[in-house]
């Protein structure tokens, strides 16, 4: 049996109450928020392992809930549901600081799937490697416990996922990471998404940690995958 508890934020009683009856057969904890307002309430009352959030809301919007609980340093991992299928809306949710995102309709399979790849990544973040403390390359320091970044001088925030990526890829420097291995360690396993939502993210990253400085630390290797090495100068 799972201990996970899941939130499931979705105002169409019959999809919700479909997810209610599938996630607790499989052992895990739920309730259902039928508008933003309260799932707001809910979420602010802790103690989440997961949202599912719908992005179509009466009272509030998903995005707007999303940007409201990361905005106050919430780090629960959520999973966007939407009717939506255009790359816009789907970047703007994840730059918001969702984890991941399934379009409707969907099947409960690939639900589940996603589901599991996201809290098994939230326990590998918020244990052992928490423990491994801190990461540096040239001028780039990350402790994993606060979730510090700086480059110099400067702080740097990034989104959950974003950081989840740093990490891994600090933590093999100078190697050559493909978009596949990517997937599977920062994603999950079982992450169903294309390949190009890793070079969405590297495409963040970049606006963030190499654009505003001199050298960059982020590269690309043509038809392989991203590293992490200092400039040659």
């Amino acid at each position: 049996m799972n201990n996970a508890r899941i939130l499931i934020v979705e105002d169409e009683a019959n999809i919700a109450r479909v997810i209610e009856l599938e996630l607790e057969h499989e052992g895990y904890e739920t309730e259902i928020a039928a508008d933003g307002l309260s799932a707001l309430e809910q979420i602010e009352q802790g103690g989440w392992s997961l949202i599912l959030l719908d992005v179509m809301l009466p009272r509030l919007s998903g995005m707007e809930v999303l940007r409201r609980i990361r905005k106050e340093g919430n780090t629960t991992p959520v999973i966007m549901l939407t009717a939506r299928d255009t790359i816009v809306d789907k970047v703007m949710g994840l730059d918001q600081g969702a984890n991941d995102y399934v379009t409707k309709p969907f099947e409960i399979e690939e639900l589940l799937a996603r589901i599991r790849a996201c809290l098994r990544t939230q326990l590998s973040t918020s244990g052992t490697h928490l423990d491994e403390g801190e990461l540096t390359l040239a001028d780039l320091y990350v402790n994993e416990r606060t979730r510090e970044i700086k480059r110099g001088e400067t702080t740097i925030e990034l989104t959950p996922r974003e950081f989840d990526l740093l990490v891994y890829l600090l933590r093999h420097p100078e190697q050559v990471m493909t978009r596949e291995q990517i997937l599977e360690h920062v994603w999950g396993f079982d992450y169903f998404g294309d390949t190009n939502v890793v070079d969405v993210y590297i495409r963040y990253m970049r606006q963030k940690l190499d654009k505003p400085f001199d050298a960059p630390l982020i590269h690309t290797v043509r038809g392989v995958g991203y590293v992490m090495k200092e400039s040659v100068t």
